[in-house]
């Protein structure tokens, strides 16, 4: 692997470690301001399968021998950091709005994540140390998760968005 490919690898890699931290924080913060909720209880099971997900994924890393970049991870804590600050009830004018923004936030990393899969499905030719891993059932997984966080996005949509809507 040329130097150009191991940092673009690295760098990808990375890249998508950091969002998967940032969707453990994400879920957490969403359970704490839902507690009690059928959406706190289905977020309790989607945070363990996000943290099965990013342990994979940290398994990965060590069989290309992909470092972990710190920088990278830094940069991942100040986004989250960052999103707490804008979906936050005082800047989005209302928690409906704040539900929602923060459930498509988590939807479309979930999305990412089953890209992130099928992309490394397709390095197995040239990397076949990814054959180890069952890429596509990891992207199913994801597929899977995305759709059963949809009935929550919907109806955090229809709180936010329909009369009555705060």
């Amino acid at each position: 692997m040329g130097v150009a490919d191991a940092e673009a690898l690295e760098t990808y890699l990375n890249d998508h470690l950091a969002a998967s931290a940032a969707a453990v924080e994400l879920v957490e913060r969403i359970r704490s301001a839902n507690e009690g909720t059928a959406l706190d209880a289905f977020l309790e099971g989607l945070g363990r399968e996000i943290e099965i997900d990013r342990g994979t994924l940290s398994e990965v890393m060590a069989r290309l021998g992909v470092p972990r970049s710190t920088p990278k991870q830094i940069a991942g804590k100040v986004m989250e950091t960052l999103s707490r600050l804008r979906l936050n009830a005082r800047v989005t004018g209302s928690a409906d709005v704040t539900r929602l923004m923060e459930l498509e936030t988590l939807s479309l990393g979930i999305e990412g994540k089953a890209a992130l899969w099928r992309a490394l499905g397709q390095a197995v030719p040239a990397r076949p140390e990814l054959a180890a891993f069952d890429l596509a059932e990891l992207a199913g997984r994801a597929v899977a998760q995305r759709a059963s966080l949809e009935p929550y996005r919907l109806e955090a949509a229809g709180a936010a968005l329909g009369p009555g809507g705060n």
